[in-house]
């Protein structure tokens, strides 16, 4: 028994002064600093440190992978006690290749979503504008005429609007109400402003509402008519 405690006890001298040795070179003064660095638990270190990587989750030894910049392959095989003690060691390089593979295709995926994701934004973007153009080109010169002569009837802006409604037409905008429009008041669709109604009273439309095909995007704001 004496002996048994003795070989456990050097061989958990022999492992931790590999991994402090590690933990050196990493800049990590403590196992504390290599746990919250890597992000496991204290038993996973301690299995290290006995020499029992072969014991240890594939995820916990990536971290420690990670944290002591060392590559998987070499921690299991700077921490194989014996290797008929870790029968396990062979497969867990196996899995952790597979895991790897598995990473970098995950990060591909992800890379490819993220730049199609901009492509797509930036295509809607290129429609969008080319729909305004008019609208774009011909807005700034009617606002400064509109600021150089107050006299220009605010209808002649009326038309600059057109490429901005057929917009709301192709994306299914379609408005709920119009200004001034006596309506019966239906909680579902309507916004009271100021004075609380009740369903079925007559309200007049102050700000129109808008759906986009079935799905209600804003309530039309309406108040009481007195």
């Amino acid at each position: 028994m004496a002996t048994s405690q003795l070989n456990d006890e050097a061989t958990v001298q022999f492992y931790s002064q590999r991994l402090q040795k590690l933990m050196t070179q990493a800049g990590l003064s403590s196992y504390r600093s290599l746990s919250t660095m890597a992000g496991v638990s204290r038993w996973a270190i301690d299995l290290l440190r006995q020499g029992q990587v072969g014991k240890l989750r594939i995820d916990s030894l990536l971290r420690l992978s990670r944290a002591l910049q060392v590559p998987p392959i070499d921690l299991i095989t700077e921490f194989e006690a014996k290797q008929e003690q870790v029968a396990s060691a062979p497969a867990l390089v196996q899995d952790i290749g597979q895991f790897a593979a598995l990473h970098q295709e995950y990060a591909r995926l992800q890379q490819r979503l993220a730049s199609q994701e901009q492509e797509i934004r930036q295509q809607v973007q290129r429609e969008v504008i080319a729909r305004l153009e008019s609208w774009l080109l011909q807005w700034p010169t009617a606002v400064y005429a509109a600021q150089q002569n107050e006299t220009i009837p605010a209808t002649r802006l009326i038309p600059l609007a057109k490429p901005l409604e057929q917009l709301f037409k192709d994306w299914e905008l379609n408005p709920i109400g119009e200004v001034g429009e006596e309506v019966t008041y239906d909680p579902q669709l309507h916004q009271p402003m100021g004075t609380a109604l009740v369903p079925g009273q007559r309200a007049r439309v102050r700000y129109v509402g808008y759906w986009q095909g079935d799905r209600l995007l804003y309530r039309a704001k309406v108040s009481r008519v007195e």
